[in-house]
């Protein structure tokens, strides 16, 4: 056994003095020639901020803010080592001096701030959207429009080469180590799998030789970076597509990667033409722990885990249980910084809470902008937005205690403003608190739990069941009256409107009213699919408004695998098995007026499994709806040409919204300084990230 295992499995349990909540989370991992500080690794995620001219200053500030929060080690987004590797066009590289100097800045702005941070060694293969992509065999992905070219055995020794290249370079920009992916299908997993590696020659045919690439690269690049060099290589352990690996291969190659020179093994989950979500907000907390856990045992190296693990006990359950050596997560370090010191500090409480709903890190990455978070748009805007406490304080009202109100009134007091936060329902939250009723959504529950933790912490007066008027704003001396009153229901006119069978997304959400069995619902945006969903779940009554950590329960995560056709024995190649899709308990039909595909608005990265998951339980989707009359008999609609009549109990509306805005008139005409935000703002979908975001900013300017 290397000196690297001894180490790990000395260390595998809590020692004198351990941490009372989380002894096994925040004890120190000895790696032989480093010890890490505790056993978080924030994992490798693009943020956008990898490439462009000169130091790279916005990166350095993003790790140097996440480095002072105490993670025992930091992994960058993807660095391809040669241009065909790249994401796109001039992506992020590391193939020369001048690239490794422009990392200079990232790393050490790490280690002032006492942390240690590992660069990602990346080559898309195939994934690659430019026309230099390579590949294994010339095998076209679904997610690029290019087709690969098949690298020649001269390219692939030259890519070994790169590899190895790369990894000294950034040695010699002062990271402390590298970590080379091998998975979620990417160049190295492409050549590992018989779907993507046609190959006849000694890269191709038996697994030995599909898996020699990886093996050789990791070879190549301990002897580049020499013995005392971190090295984690992220292998595929659930590949989710047809034609990946087998158990008994994935052992294999793991005992070869150590022999090879590897210190860590990190878990990868799923290729990402995978037809399986894995990191959305639905799928259960560490729902992929397990897939670790069979790892252990079968090599020396500590392994680590990953996928939806977001909150301190959480991970500590994982190693505990001996599921994993250490714990990787990326978003929830986007979310909040300070993760590990406030749970080193005892405050879990005070975490802003990752609910992976993608929108503003993954979706700004496949759109090619920056990416930020939508509970904390701080996130990689480091060195662009500060909040830094007031000159004079002022009192402030905030109307409304929905996302926006609660940003902005939080923010605004931590600043040190005298903030009253108006709210007229018993409870804060606003749209949030029908978002958290959707099954697969529980997570927005820790965002307003983190809100009502920074109400008591920077001294908001919140005022609950409180409808204010404009007569008690004007008269109570406010210096500045923010309304994020949030929005009502858009009226349509379709004749029968007010009839006893018609409800409004809201009615069903938070009124708790009786749907029937057969069910139209008008409007198939963001709203339209999530009541749907809500509809066409048969255990969501029982998840109605469930805390979030709920999807703990192993029932709820035996539904999610057989849902989504996750096998759980090891002799499933791939890990993909039949669906098992629950039955719906309810006939639904989701109409629109436009011919557009029903969903297009939504996010990129999550879309997909809303669509999928509605098809799966047979939901009826009716696109350029000209709605005619609702009756006894049900929808009379005209779907195109063809004149129709869906025979419903129920009539869901949830065509838009509208902002509500009663008391802006009056405030206005007073003089005193009004600001609309959030839905009060622009309606719109319901849109938390701009809502949250513009709070925020509101609150810095006051």
């Amino acid at each position: 056994m290397s000196a690297e295992s001894t180490a790990a499995t000395t260390h595998s349990k809590p020692t004198e003095g351990a941490h009372p909540l989380y002894p096994h989370l925040l004890a120190p991992l000895d790696l032989g020639h480093v010890v890490l500080k505790n056993r978080v690794l924030m994992g490798s995620m693009h943020v956008g901020l990898e490439h462009g001219l000169g130091p790279l200053t916005k990166m350095a500030a993003y790790f140097q803010r996440r480095a002072e929060g105490d993670v025992g080690l930091m992994v960058t987004g993807g660095v391809a080592p040669n241009t065909a590797g790249t994401t796109m066009p001039l992506g992020g590289k590391m193939s020369n001096r001048l690239e490794a100097w422009q990392h200079k800045v990232v790393t050490d702005a790490v280690h002032e701030a006492g942390g240690r941070i590992a660069m990602q060694i990346l080559h898309t293969g195939r994934y690659a959207y430019h026309p230099f992509a390579v590949g294994p065999s010339a095998v076209k992905s679904p997610i690029s429009l290019f087709k690969p070219r098949a690298l020649s055995q001269r390219g692939i020794r030259k890519t070994i080469k790169d590899f190895a290249d790369c990894a000294a370079l950034a040695q010699h920009a002062g990271y402390d180590g590298v970590e080379i992916m091998g998975s979620e299908g990417y160049l190295i997993n492409q050549f590992i799998a018989t779907r993507t590696n046609k190959r006849s020659d000694s890269y191709g045919g038996d697994y030995d030789n599909r898996s020699r690439l990886a093996v050789e690269v990791v070879r190549a690049v301990r002897a580049a970076v020499g013995p005392e060099f971190i090295l984690i290589f992220r292998l595929s352990m659930l590949d989710l597509v047809e034609g990946g690996s087998s158990f008994e291969e994935i052992v294999d190659l793991a005992r070869r990667i150590e022999a090879a020179g590897a210190s860590i093994l990190n878990t990868g989950i799923g290729w990402h033409e995978a037809r399986v979500p894995t990191i959305a907000t639905l799928v259960p907390r560490a729902a992929f722990a397990w897939v670790t856990r069979r790892l252990k045992g079968e090599v020396g190296i500590p392994l680590v885990t990953s996928n939806r693990i977001n909150m301190p006990d959480v991970a500590e359950r994982v190693l505990a249980g001996g599921d994993a050596d250490m714990i990787s997560m990326a978003r929830p370090f986007l979310a909040d910084p300070d993760w590990v010191k406030k749970a080193e500090a005892s405050r879990a409480d005070e975490i802003n809470t990752c609910i992976a709903c993608n929108q503003a890190c993954l979706d700004h990455i496949f759109a090619r902008k920056r990416a930020t978070c939508l509970v904390n748009p701080l996130a990689c805007y480091e060195t662009e937005w500060q909040i830094h406490p007031v000159k004079a304080r002022r009192k402030i009202a905030v109307v409304g205690a929905g996302p926006a109100g609660l940003s902005c009134a939080t923010t605004a007091a931590g600043r040190g403003h005298d903030v009253t936060l108006f709210e007229a329902a018993a409870q804060i939250g606003g749209q949030f608190n029908m978002a958290r009723k959707i099954p697969g959504k529980q997570e927005f529950s820790e965002t307003l739990r983190y809100y009502g933790r920074q109400i008591e912490l920077t001294g908001v007066t919140l005022k609950l069941d409180t409808k204010v008027d404009a007569d008690t704003l004007i008269a109570g001396g406010f210096d500045a009256i923010v309304l994020a009153t949030g929005v009502s229901p858009r009226q349509v006119r379709i004749a029968g409107i007010d009839h006893a069978k018609v409800l409004s997304y809201v009615d069903v959400l938070s009124g708790g009213a009786k749907v029937g069995p057969r069910v139209a619902i008008i409007g198939a945006g963001g709203i339209g699919f999530d009541v749907a969903e809500f509809l066409t779940d048969p255990h969501a009554a029982e998840l109605h408004g469930a805390p979030a950590d709920a999807t703990l329960n192993p029932e709820n995560a035996a539904r999610y695998y057989a849902e989504w056709g996750i096998a759980q024995d090891p002799a499933v190649r791939g890990g993909l098995t039949e669906l098992d899709v629950p039955k719906s308990p309810r006939e639904v039909h989701l109409c629109q007026r436009r011919t557009t595909r029903p969903g297009a608005a939504l996010g990129k990265t999550t879309g997909w499994i809303h669509r999928a998951s509605l098809k799966n339980r047979g939901v009826y989707l009716h696109v350029g709806c000209d709605y005619q009359l609702i009756d006894d008999a049900g929808l009379h609609l005209f779907e195109g040409e063809e004149s129709r009549l869906l025979a419903v109990d129920t009539v869901v509306v949830c065509a838009g919204q509208e902002p509500r805005r009663e008391l802006h008139a009056a405030l206005t005409a007073s003089g005193r300084p009004v600001h609309l935000i959030g839905g009060a703002d622009v309606a719109g979908e319901l849109d938390a990230k701009r809502a949250i975001r513009q709070g925020m900013q509101l609150a810095t300017e006051l």
